[in-house]
C-alpha cells in the first residue's frame, strides 16, 4: 500500500490504549466505551517514556475514552497536542458478546462468527482506511496512533502477510514508508525479524 507520494516518507507508532478494568477481568470490550484505570494511565506514561527522543509530530486517536486519554496523557508528556480522532480507528465491535468473557462468547459464537460480531476483513478494512486518512492529513509526517488491540494486531498482520501476537495494553508498535510502501518494523516493543 503506497502512502500517497513515495517522496514523501512517513512513520506511524501506533499504541494500543493503557488497561481497563474490563481488560484486567478479561472481558471482551470492542466498542463499549470504557475508561483507563490505574494500571492503564501508567501504562500511558510509560508508552511516552519509550517513544521520547523520537521525533513524533503528532498523536491522534479512537474517539472511545480509553483511547482519548491515552493520547492525552502521551501528549502532555510528549509536548504534543492531541489531534482529533478517527471513526475508523474504533475497536472491532463484539456485538451481544461485549461484556463476557471469551470462553463464554465462543459457546455461544464459535470463532468470533454470528451474534453481531464484526468480521476482521471489516476491521482491517477500517485500519487501512484510518492510515490512508491519517497520511493525506499529516503527508511527510511522523503520527502517534492511538486505537485499540484488535485492529492494530489484524492491520499489521495484513502488512506483514502472517499472525501477529497479541498487542499488548501500552505497547507500541512502528510502521514507515521509507521504501515507498507501508512496512512494520516492530510489534510490542520489539523489531520484527524478515520472514
Amino acid at each position: 500500500m503506497s502512502a500517497g507520494d513515495e517522496n514523501e516518507t512517513m512513520k506511524l507508532g501506533f499504541i494500543r490504549h493503557g488497561q481497563t478494568d474490563w481488560n484486567a477481568r478479561e472481558l471482551l470490550q470492542g466498542s463499549s466505551d470504557i475508561p483507563l484505570n490505574a494500571t492503564g494511565r501508567q501504562q500511558a506514561h510509560e508508552a511516552a517514556a519509550a517513544l521520547a527522543g523520537g521525533d513524533w509530530d503528532a498523536i491522534v486517536s479512537s474517539p472511545l475514552k480509553r483511547a482519548r486519554e491515552t493520547a492525552r496523557i502521551i501528549a502532555q508528556d510528549l509536548g504534543l497536542k492531541v489531534g482529533h480522532s478517527y471513526d475508523e480507528l474504533i475497536e472491532r465491535d463484539y456485538g451481544q458478546a461485549e461484556g463476557m468473557r471469551l470462553e463464554e462468547s465462543e459457546k455461544l459464537w464459535p470463532n468470533k462468527t454470528g451474534g453481531g460480531i464484526e468480521s476482521l476483513e471489516s476491521v482491517v478494512a477500517r485500519g487501512h482506511k484510518a492510515i490512508s486518512l491519517i497520511s493525506e492529513e499529516f503527508l511527510g509526517q511522523n503520527v502517534l496512533v492511538v486505537c485499540h488491540g484488535t485492529i492494530i494486531r489484524y492491520t499489521l498482520s495484513d502488512f506483514t502477510g502472517y499472525k501477529l501476537d497479541t498487542i499488548l495494553n501500552g505497547s507500541v508498535a512502528l510502521l514507515d514508508n521509507s521504501e515507498g510502501v507501508w512496512k512494520v518494523c516492530s510489534v510490542n516493543g520489539i523489531q520484527l525479524q524478515e520472514r
